[in-house]
């Protein structure tokens, strides 16, 4: 019989494989972006001072204000405030950073996603920093009532009295970027990952707690607001929307500029499946390919018996 391809049966081309060294430097590209974009837009900070007592004046006005009680617990509970200072210090630089690993690892079908997800966020992040610079409940003027928790402790830490910066580099941070929390933020996107993937008791423990309590701990620092944390958590919403458009665009993007491999065959030598008949025909009755040609090559008219054949011609298969 004649071989034939069936439409369809082409594999699909492979998805490309993510690697490290390629992963990183994006990452790193997009923080530096963050980082760069949080000194750039510092803003004058009268106006930071008022959009922070703004949000001060509207949470008291809705019974919002949880920043005020937190904050005197972690001024007064030295073994609550130094632990939380350090929280707030180190954990958003080690534990994203984690957990990205992790995905990158051990679930690279999710991963893309995830960190598409993450990116997204935090650069809308930095356009809320640019539009609405916010000082902080620590920065604010000591009448209304807080205490700056990392600066009361600096002595047990590596931080000075610019939030969780270096002592000496408060200079390169934007002290007044705290609308929204992006401490909330990666946190919760942080918590999404362990609670879907983690599957253990503990990873979905993990996953409830970690964004919980550092939502407290930028409060009772005095770093961020209540409202802060919120629209931390909206932010990620809003980024979870996106990275599907996000992604498509860059398909699309890649596409265009990236010539892509030519689609492999399920019928071809390179999928390692054999044609027995290599493009051969057979006709009716014959058992093998190139049957017919081999009797004509013996002198036998087509469709002539072996008995015309010769009296060397070999008798028909039983």
């Amino acid at each position: 019989m004649q071989h034939t391809e069936t439409p369809g049966t082409e594999a699909a081309a492979p998805a490309p494989r993510l690697r490290w060294w390629t992963e990183l430097p994006l990452i790193l590209l997009v923080y530096g972006f963050y980082s760069a974009g949080r000194l750039l837009a510092r803003g004058d900070v009268s106006g930071a001072v008022d959009h922070g007592l703004t949000i001060l004046r509207f949470e008291k006005a809705l019974y919002l204000n949880f920043e005020h009680p937190l904050n005197r617990l972690f001024t007064h509970e030295a073994w609550i405030g130094i632990p939380a200072d350090f929280w707030y210090a180190s954990l958003h630089y080690l534990v994203t950073p984690a957990v990205l690993v992790w995905l990158f690892r051990s679930r690279a079908v999710r991963y893309r996603a995830a960190r598409t997800w993450l990116m997204t966020s935090t650069l809308i992040g930095l356009i809320g920093f640019t539009l609405l610079p916010t000082c902080p409940p620590r920065l604010l003027d000591a009448s209304h009532g807080f205490v700056d928790t990392m600066a009361q402790y600096s002595s047990y830490g590596w931080w000075g009295g610019a939030a969780s910066a270096p002592r000496g580099m408060g200079d390169m941070t934007n002290q007044y970027a705290a609308m929204p929390s992006l401490h909330v933020g990666w946190a919760l996107w942080c918590g999404v990952m362990l609670w879907r993937f983690g599957g253990s008791r503990l990873t979905r423990t993990a996953a409830v707690a970690y964004p919980l309590i550092t939502t407290i701990v930028v409060m009772g620092t005095a770093n961020h607001y209540f409202l802060d944390a919120v629209a931390g958590a909206a932010v990620m919403g809003v980024g979870l929307l996106l990275a599907p458009v996000v992604m498509r665009t860059a398909d699309r993007v890649k596409a265009r500029f990236v010539p892509s491999a030519a689609p492999v065959t399920a019928d071809s030598p390179a999928t390692g499946s054999s044609i027995v008949s290599a493009g051969c025909q057979t006709s009716a009755g014959e058992r093998i390919p190139r049957q017919r040609e081999s009797r004509l090559e013996d002198g036998a008219e087509p469709g002539a018996s072996p008995k015309d054949a010769g009296d060397g011609a070999p008798a028909a298969a039983r």
